[in-house]
């Protein structure tokens, strides 16, 4: 049970576009069975299978762990994807605030992993941090209907969400994928599901292994890289936002916001439901709170983050006794 509950919190992460379902794994103290237990299934499984039966290779696999994990995320993902997607509508602010709370402490917590930072670490941090808030930066695609397109996004987005820092679902907005899969969630369209799953399941074995190998032989370094990710993302779940670019939802063309704002009204984008159908945004520049358009009510923000920042400390606590 508590390992399903942290997989419907990594579910519920992996929705959000911006959050990552590998931080939480990481902060919920389950990251490296999960990378190990993944990494590890290969042909050998069926060999154990045929000379121990069927119990023998669900042992090796870890089969309870993985069962348990898997079926939180799915129940996540099909129960919460509509409420993530009002929430971020309504009170986008308020959500982004929280989960600013919750990213900037896993930042201090995967960092504190390494007992002496050296020379190396700090550098390839830089290094992460950078190349996390480039991607952040990065001007979506337009949406597309290849199957063979959607293997290749869920595999990379599978990559990510095992990766800390780097959201899945951020992947498959800059890959222009996004809305797409959304939709074949909530409408139980199985064809495009199956093409994303299958590149999925493909994008994490493969990437398991690497990422297995990096903390068998280089642990701290691979630490200060993921934490150097979880910072630079940072930028991308920042509350006050600037609208850039805007995708037109009837042709899935990306525009810029100037060129449509003589007929939107900024203010008001986000609760003008006339505007809302007509496009979506894909691509906001940071800005301060006090130069926000609108009301940046900061006390519920800033509460809202605080309480963000003070979970990790709770999950700590929790998640990491020994069993």
């Amino acid at each position: 049970m508590t390992i399903t509950l942290k997989g419907i919190a990594m579910g519920a992460a992996d929705v959000v576009p911006g959050v990552s379902g590998g931080t939480i794994a990481f902060i919920t103290g389950i990251y490296e069975e999960l990378v190990t237990t993944i990494s590890n299934i290969d042909l050998n499984l069926l060999k154990a299978w045929k000379t121990g039966g069927f119990w023998n290779m669900w042992k090796k696999l870890n089969g309870n762990f993985l069962l348990a994990l898997f079926t939180g995320i799915a129940i996540s993902i099909f129960s919460l994807m509509k409420l993530m997607s009002f929430l971020l509508e309504t009170y986008p602010i308020l959500v982004w605030s929280f989960f600013f709370g919750l990213v900037l402490a896993s930042v201090w917590y995967i960092g504190k992993q390494i007992p002496k930072w050296k020379l190396i670490h700090i550098i390839s941090f830089v290094v992460a941090t950078v190349l996390a808030y480039l991607i952040t930066t990065m001007t979506p695609a337009g949406e597309t209907q290849s199957l063979l397109y959607l293997f290749f996004c869920g595999s990379l987005a599978s990559c990510a969400m095992i990766l800390p820092g780097i959201s899945g679902a951020f992947i498959l907005v800059l890959l222009g994928a996004y809305k797409q899969i959304l939709e074949a969630v909530s409408n139980f369209d199985f064809k495009v599901i199956f093409a994303v799953g299958l590149g999925a399941i493909a994008g994490i074995l493969s990437f398991s292994r690497l990422l297995k190998w990096l903390f068998n032989r280089h642990e701290y370094l691979t630490l200060s890289i993921l934490t150097g990710f979880v910072f630079g993302s940072l930028n991308k779940i920042w509350p006050w936002k600037k609208t850039l670019r805007v995708m037109d939802k009837n042709t899935g063309e990306i525009l810029s916001f100037s060129t449509v704002s003589n007929h939107i009204n900024l203010d008001t984008f986000q609760k003008t439901s006339n505007d809302y159908e007509s496009y979506k945004i894909v691509l906001e520049k940071s800005i301060s709170p006090f130069s926000y358009s609108e009301n940046p009510q900061l006390l519920l923000p800033i509460a809202l983050a605080t309480f963000g920042f003070l979970t990790i400390f709770i999950l700590e606590k929790w998640s990491f006794k020994k069993m």
